[in-house]
């Protein structure tokens, strides 16, 4: 069954994770490749340009390369957020409809031993980033009087339950549920729904370098008995993208096979 009301175009925005480099391109690749699916246009937009294009040439509906486009962007910085938004809004002539919001990096040490400086930088890139982000487009869309739009910011299960080692990340991830659910409080009025996807164990590059020890611990905590997959991230993203979702606002979906529920 297909996705209805998915917009015009949309914004997927990435950043690559600073201890894995490209390590959190599956989720946002995935996205990229569902929501093009869909019939959107999809502008990709990433810290790392080459990792950009490579999403971009992996996009369906593209035979002359017109539909779809890739740019650089550096969430955690405002000019950069305002020129990326500049740049759509001169291709498309107008703001997205639909922004998936993937900021995010790691710099994980346990509690004790972290520096200040990896704190701020993971809080910079994963929660300011994403207020930079929400902010930018919420302003476009209602300064074009747009009727409707949807902001989704994939955050994490480690925001809700915490994790060892990830103090900063999770700090963070928390961060952007608050952020989530005051901004679909404050843009409802303008038709505008904010909502956050929280996934869980995700079979990624990332995930390519855990030992298989740590794996199977892992699934044997997970009630579904495996890891996810990132197509089951990006179903759920499309689902809040589109239409069917147009009653869900300041909502968190969990996706995580039934990790930590309870």
């Amino acid at each position: 069954m297909g996705t209805p009301g998915i917009g015009r175009h949309c914004q997927v925005i990435r950043c690559e994770r600073l201890s894995h480099p490209g390590g959190g391109s599956g989720i946002g690749r995935a996205v990229c490749q569902r929501l093009a699916s869909e019939g959107a246009s999809v502008v990709v937009a990433d810290v790392n340009e080459m990792s950009a294009n490579e999403t971009l040439q992996s996009l369906p509906g593209d035979l002359k390369g017109q539909t779809h486009m890739a740019a650089a962007a550096d969430v955690a910085s405002k000019d950069s957020v305002k020129n990326l938004l500049t740049t759509i809004q001169a291709r498309y002539f107008q703001p997205p409809s639909v922004c998936v919001n993937m900021a995010g990096i790691t710099l994980d040490n346990f509690l004790l031993d972290m520096e200040e400086d990896d704190f701020d930088r993971v809080v910079q890139v994963n929660l300011k980033g994403s207020f930079l982000v929400i902010q930018g487009v919420a302003q476009a869309l209602v300064a074009c009087g747009a009727s409707k739009g949807s902001i989704i910011t994939v955050g994490s299960i480690v925001g809700k339950v915490g994790n060892i080692g990830q103090v900063n990340y999770a700090a963070s991830k928390a961060g952007v549920e608050g952020l989530t659910r005051t901004a679909a409080k404050e843009l409802s009025r303008f038709g505008i729904r904010c909502n956050c996807v929280l996934p869980g164990f995700i079979s990624t590059p990332m995930t390519d370098s855990v030992p298989d020890k740590v794996i199977s611990k892992m699934k044997a905590l997970i009630p579904l008995g495996r890891m996810g997959e990132v197509a089951e991230v990006a179903d759920v993203c499309a689902f809040l993208a589109s239409d069917d979702a147009r009653y869900v606002t300041g909502a968190s979906l969990e996706v995580t096979g039934g990790l930590f529920m309870g």
